[in-house]
């Protein structure tokens, strides 16, 4: 199968995520070349059971999909960014607070928005509109008014009547849009009707009909009165073969259909079929869709009313339980776990991939390198210039979040030893690929490795690029692997691994558990929202906590960073010939990630963890837990960190001072042995 080109997937939106569903089902079919998926958020939310949601009737994860995992299992790179614009003529997709995409293909599926008709809260982006219900009191005297009384408005006041029997809700519609068995099913919900824009002083919620996302105007691209992208039946854009749209942002010029969560899944199977032809240069299929389709609208009282063009049909409580079973049959086909090839563990990526720390200790001690290690070293014949290196395969296919995540993982060195990043020159070795597409993964890895350097005033000064001749994995993406040497400066003697003192109390300056919940995430077992967070908390850079140690810096004895030997681990290197000395560790204060534990409950755990156990044995003798472990807190001691906290030795008059300010916690104590 020939290559066509790097292809991006602009919006998760149902079309995108169903095609990906039938790559994943069907890998033969997906085109060979880099394939990403561009969506402002990790999780797409189908919305047929939004209602349900609104209404208390679902929990969010019911109706989730989440495209982090999905990509992983189509071979497709994810990256979770806002899209601000786009250049059809340079082939240029534009993100907010990223470097541009360029592509060879665009398939656009970015949704729509309500529109601006009237002061209030807009359904749509449905992140907005979901979090201001949530933050609205149900015993609020003040009315709360829907505005626009379609499909969609009848459904949410509905819906929002069975969230909140109490409070006082209202339906502005205009006059005659509503006919009379409607209104009295309104009426017995007490659901008051407004006439027109009558004065409201309460919350509004704007359900007044969709149209294209803003940025789509500015594109130049051909667009209805509504914003809408005009297609012609094959989903291409109109006068641009290039670029194919689907789902509530585009229409097909000559068989209009109206903004419909039911056409943007219909759409899903012939826009797969056409980007597949477009990408192996085989002739387009145009589609034919239907001139009307049933639509299920839910009430409040367990009923549902369908509605095929002037047809209606309800409410019944059996069209209820219709739309349900449709609905959860439409979900079941994303919430199935991952296939696995074979029942072996997939290796761990990011610093899980480290050599495990016994034969690396033999390997050194046979070369005359062994002794005391430590974060960084210092430069033969200066005593501030400092210089570590780092580097693992790529943990997130992302190419720019995965630079930044080894530059920061790389940094983090340097700033163990209590020195500020200046420089760092990067080795980077990527995939066998067509030269435009590892140009454009190794702009945005290279922008990745900015943006950290970037707000530390560092420069990246130089490197080398080499070219695998190893299999590139899907997505190919994953295939890049970097390593970073980072020069720095300590205006003052460094911290060492080696200071603790007895009487030091032991601070962390974020949660551990990265490893297992990627481990986890292979597998489909880590929560979308889990990895977000964990994510979040990686990509955060600690430099600025080095302004906030400074003025306690004779206070600080020993600094390390926790990174793949784990915590037990990488004390266990701090306790290096300091005899004479225990650790009194409170389990119960050390932070984890959201789902880290529940992870390793039912058993997950990095595929480095099992070398990492070697490192218990410190709880033999010289580390004392102040509590009988659970084996979940046991997993959490060796547990293989990317981008992990820092961990520090200070006095406990310091210690008083950095924890009031925050972010670190007290873990524990050192003390004599006989203490």
């Amino acid at each position: 199968m020939s290559r066509g080109g790097l292809l991006v997937m602009a919006g998760g939106g149902h079309s995108h995520a169903l095609v990906l569903k039938r790559w994943a089902m069907k890998p033969e079919q997906r085109p060979r070349q880099i394939i990403v998926l561009v969506n402002r958020s990790s999780r797409a939310l189908y919305s047929g059971m939004v209602p349900g949601l609104i209404a208390g009737l679902y929990q969010r994860d019911e109706l989730a999909i989440d495209l982090r995992q999905l990509c992983d299992q189509a071979g497709v790179a994810f990256v979770e960014a806002e899209i601000t614009g786009l250049d059809p003529q340079d082939r240029c997709l534009s993100l907010r607070d990223r470097p541009a995409l360029h592509f060879d293909w665009l398939s656009l599926d970015v949704g729509a928005v309500s529109r601006p008709s009237a002061t209030g809260i807009p359904i749509k982006p449905l992140e907005a509109s979901l979090a201001f219900l949530e933050s609205e009191d149900p015993c609020d005297p003040k009315p709360l008014r829907v505005i626009g009384a379609g499909a969609a408005g009848l459904e949410v006041v509905l819906a929002l009547r069975r969230r909140w029997p109490q409070r006082a809700l209202e339906l502005q519609k205009r006059p005659g849009q509503l006919d009379p068995t409607i209104k009295k099913v309104l009426q017995r919900a007490n659901i008051a009707l407004i006439d027109g824009d009558r004065d409201h002083r309460g919350p509004s919620l704007l359900c007044t009909g969709s149209q294209g996302p803003a940025w789509l105007a500015m594109s130049g691209l051909p667009l209805d009165r509504d914003g809408r992208i005009l297609t012609d039946r094959c989903l291409r854009v109109e006068g641009h073969p290039h670029l194919f749209a689907s789902g509530d942002c585009a229409v097909i010029s000559t068989e209009p259909r109206s903004a419909s969560g039911v056409w943007a899944v219909r759409a899903g199977r012939p826009l797969a079929a056409n980007l597949e032809a477009a990408c192996q240069g085989q002739p387009l299929r145009p589609w034919h869709p239907q001139r009307e389709a049933l639509q299920l609208i839910g009430s409040h009282q367990d009923a549902a009313w369908a509605r095929w063009g002037r047809w209606r049909l309800g409410p019944s409580p059996l069209l209820w339980r219709l739309k349900q079973r449709i609905d959860h049959a439409f979900m079941a086909g994303f919430h199935q776990p991952a296939k696995m090839a074979d029942a072996a563990p997939m290796a761990c990526r990011g610093c899980a991939a480290k050599l495990p720390a016994q034969p690396l200790a033999a390997a050194l001690e046979r070369v005359g390198l062994g002794g005391q290690p430590e974060d960084a070293a210092h430069l033969p014949g200066s005593e501030e210039l400092l210089q570590s290196v780092d580097g693992f395969p790529a943990l997130v296919s992302d190419p720019w979040l995965n630079g930044r995540l080894t530059a920061l993982h790389a940094c983090s060195d340097l700033w163990a030893c209590g020195a500020r990043v200046s420089s760092a020159m990067a080795t980077l070795t990527l995939p066998v690929l067509p030269a435009n597409e590892q140009q454009e993964l190794l702009v945005q890895t290279l922008a990745g490795i900015r943006s950290v350097l970037d707000e530390q005033g560092a420069e990246l000064i130089g490197g080398h690029t080499m070219e695998s001749r190893s299999a590139s994995p899907l997505p190919e993406s994953l295939g890049v692997q970097i390593t970073l040497a980072v020069n720095g400066k300590s205006s003052q003697s460094p911290w060492l691994k080696s200071g603790l003192q007895p009487g030091d109390a032991l601070l962390i300056s974020r949660p551990l558990g990265t490893g297992v919940l990627f481990a986890g995430a292979m597998t489909g077992a880590t929560k979308a929202t889990d990895l977000d967070a964990a994510l979040k908390g990686m990509a955060c850079s600690q430099h600025m906590l080095l302004e906030q140690l400074e003025p306690f810096r004779v206070d600080i004895h020993a600094c390390t960073d926790i990174t793949g030997f784990g915590l037990l681990g990488h004390l266990g290197e701090m306790l290096h010939d300091r005899r004479g000395l225990k650790i009194l560790l409170d389990g119960a204060a050390i932070p984890a990630y959201s789902g880290a534990l529940d992870l390793f409950e039912r058993g997950i755990s990095s595929t480095l963890a099992p070398s990492n156990r070697a490192a218990w044995r410190w709880l033999e003798a010289t580390v004392h837990l102040q509590q009988p472990p659970s084996a979940a807190l046991l997993e959490l001691l060796v547990d293989p960190q990317t981008c992990g906290p820092l961990l520090l030795a200070c006095s406990s008059k310091a210690a008083a001072k950095l924890i009031k300010n925050g972010p670190w916690l007290r873990i524990g104590n050192a003390a004599t042995g006989h203490g």
